[in-house]
């Protein structure tokens, strides 16, 4: 199922449709359930709710009135109830009101699960999917149902209801339904996973042991559990926090925030995204939203995005990305309508320009932000360059964000202290800490942290310190670093985490300059292809985390459609943190380039990226070659944003630390036919066993 759509340099917006007549919204959040033990209850389905909310009605680019927003949500003062009977009368509601050409937003926030299907032919695992109101019950033999459980079936149909009136639908599912997960490590908050297994519904595994109709092919996916299109129907597009056989968290966010409170990771991402790109694709928006999981290191899961990519948010109108805000003046200073959702941080320097197209380099003047909210911001005047801000803004002044401070740095809890292991890892912390250089910065137990070192006395070592994500949650202990410590010494076992952690924080800060840096500008076409032979090749899909097995060729395509010289680097990074460098070369106006690149070996299989880095070039001048970076002492990057082009991306990445590393994959040697792509572009893929 693998949807042909090419990586491409800066965001191609696709042509948007006229603007929706009127804009609706259901916001679904479920925390508590009455009928389970307490454990099982979530605290962070309200917050999504919350941040939904004010997002829709004072940040989207197609603005949702208040009074079209219906609200079902436990904790949320004036809130529906979020039951059954209540899912069911909003979703009526809305059928009764929506027109042609409106448009519905949908988000569902709350626990998911599995139960016998009441039609087994119907899914492919025997398995219905359920989404979870607070008023459920035990399965109950009966009827052979989850209690008061809505089925995926029956949610398809009330979406279907919306799309049989003209109305176009985005659903967002902040749940997940299936998978199990280990909890390795403490976290600094109560991180909780937003799916119930099956005995807590009353289910025996003699119950979930239904019949399965396999799947053929390992490379294929999951399916979304609605139906296509029909003719006359409105558009419908889909996003799901993971595959069905994953679990998704909630976590207190944003990091690092004093008064950050429990929030879905994906939500949470996605509203981050939504923020930074207003105007994106669907499409756009999945595969930043995939960078964001890469980047960041919150959860393991891979989410999902079904139907039509290519439209444009909202049914809104397409746009570039511009980070800029109207300002309100103050007494104490200016006031903007962005904060941290929007990726603005305490301290940040926004340049002031007269107007929106206004280059920066005519800046009125600059501003240092003194206080970042989710949604708001305040700054005041900054002397810099020798300008001075008026004391009054002309009409029409906008602050614009002009870079983007990168920490290279990676925080890292270390394990609870009682077990022999870590009783191992405090004799070496010394040598540890020597070893590891200023980038790798150890605080205790339970602190927040970017990853978190464990003992779990269950698994299959152990002995071992373990690397978890920073949640401490993991679901496949077959793909987490980890580190032996009875056969070490002291120093032996500092040196050895030492060179894992620095190798994890090389790839982690590959990711981290992708992101920051984004596609870039350039005109520059990128297309990866993969297949079992050169004859037979498919274009990988950016948003739906394509499935290779061992022996799938990866192959580039590339096509330079600027006036200017472009260089172009292929770099992989593996499940095991490894980082391979496959092509380095240039790419003249008008050139093409098409070469083989590796194919896939089954030593390491897991979540990996591919990562394409683009930069102009000046005629005569060497090709930048990444295949070998020296580690560099420096923290931090500055003034790298998407649309501004570093000072020179060989420095950045020096500068990211990264060294040559290997992977285990087997080269190909198809002979190159010309050159590259722009900015750094980056596709996440799973690699899977054959059988």
């Amino acid at each position: 199922m693998l949807r042909r759509l090419a990586l491409t340099s800066a965001l191609v917006l696709a042509a948007a449709p006229a603007l929706a007549r009127e804009n609706y919204a259901l916001l679904i959040g479920a925390n508590t359930y009455p009928a389970l033990d307490q454990k099982y209850w979530l605290k962070g389905p309200s917050n999504d709710v919350r941040l939904v909310q004010t997002y829709l009605t004072t940040a989207a680019p197609v603005p949702f009135a208040p009074d079209k927003v219906a609200v079902l949500a436990d904790g949320i003062e004036g809130a529906g109830a979020p039951t059954l009977a209540g899912i069911r009368g909003a979703f009526a509601d809305l059928a009764a009101k929506v027109q042609p050409g409106d448009f519905v937003y949908l988000h569902f926030s709350g626990h998911g699960s599995q139960a016998p299907a009441l039609n087994p032919e119907s899914e492919l695992d025997g398995l219905d999917e359920l989404f979870m109101p607070t008023d459920i019950g035990p399965w109950s033999d009966e009827v052979g149902a989850v209690e008061n459980a809505l089925v995926d079936d029956e949610i398809g149909a009330l979406i279907d209801g919306l799309r049989a009136k003209g109305a176009d639908v985005w659903a967002v599912f902040d749940s997940c339904h299936s998978g199990t997960v280990t909890r390795g490590a403490p976290d600094d908050e109560d991180t909780r996973t937003r799916q119930l297994p099956p005995e807590a519904l009353g289910l025996t595994d003699e119950d979930m042991a239904v019949s399965t109709r396999a799947i053929d092919d390992p490379r294929a996916q999951a399916e979304a559990p609605f139906d296509e299109p029909q003719a006359g129907a409105g558009s419908f597009v889909a996003f799901f926090a993971a595959q069905t056989n994953e679990v998704t968290p909630e976590k207190n966010l944003p990091k690092g925030k004093p008064g950050r409170v429990p929030q879905g990771v994906f939500t949470y991402s996605l509203f981050e995204v939504l923020a930074e790109y207003p105007n994106a694709t669907y499409g756009q928006i999945g595969q930043e939203v995939l960078r964001k999981y890469a980047t960041k290191k919150l959860a393991t899961t891979t989410p999902m995005f079904e139907g039509d990519l290519d439209r444009v948010a909202f049914s809104g109108t397409a746009g570039e990305r511009v980070a800029q805000w109207t300002a309100t003046q103050t007494d104490d200073g200016y006031t903007i309508p962005a904060g941290s959702l929007h990726g603005l941080t305490t301290g940040a320097v926004l340049a002031v320009v007269a107007n929106a197209t206004a280059p920066t380099e005519a800046a009125l003047g600059y501003v240092t932000l003194t206080q970042v909210d989710t949604f708001t911001s305040t700054a005041v005047a900054k002397p810099e360059m020798g300008l001075q801000l008026p004391e009054k803004l002309p009409k029409g002044a906008l602050l614009r964000k002009i870079g983007t401070d990168l920490d290279f740095t990676l925080t890292i809890a270390l394990p609870e202290s009682g077990s022999a292991p870590a009783t191992a890892l405090e004799a070496a912390q010394s040598a540890l800490t020597e070893a590891a250089g200023p980038r790798l910065i150890f605080v205790p137990a339970g602190a927040e942290a970017d990853l978190r070192l464990a003992v779990i006395p269950d698994s299959p070592r152990p002995d071992a310190i373990w690397v978890l994500p920073a949640t401490g949650l993991v679901d496949d202990l077959a793909n987490v670093p980890s580190v032996s410590t009875a056969d070490k010494d002291a120093e032996t076992l500092g040196l050895t985490l030492a060179d894992t952690l620095a190798t994890m924080a090389k790839a982690i800060n590959l990711q981290k300059l992708g992101a920051a840096v984004g596609a870039g500008d350039l005109d520059v076409e990128v297309e990866l292809l993969t297949g079992p032979d050169k004859n037979n090749l498919t274009a990988l899909a950016a948003t739906e985390v394509p499935r290779l097995i061992p022996d799938d060729q990866v192959h580039i395509l590339a096509r330079n459609n600027t006036d200017a010289p472009v260089d172009v680097n292929v770099l992989y990074i593996a499940a095991d943190y490894s980082v391979s460098h496959w092509f380095s070369g240039r790419l003249q106006p008008g050139d093409t380039l098409k070469k083989g690149l590796f194919k896939i070996s089954d030593d390491v299989l897991g979540a990996e990226r591919l990562v394409v880095v683009m930069t102009p070039a000046t005629p005569q001048s060497p090709v930048e070659n990444l295949d070998f970076l020296a580690q560099d002492a420096l923290e931090f990057t500055r003034n790298v944003s998407a649309g501004l082009r570093p000072p020179g991306m060989y420095r950045a990445m020096q500068e990211a630390g990264f060294g040559l590393t290997t992977r285990s994959a087997t080269a190909l040697e198809d002979d190159s036919e010309g050159g590259p792509a722009p900015g750094i572009l980056q596709l996440e893929l799973r690699t899977v066993p054959a059988n």
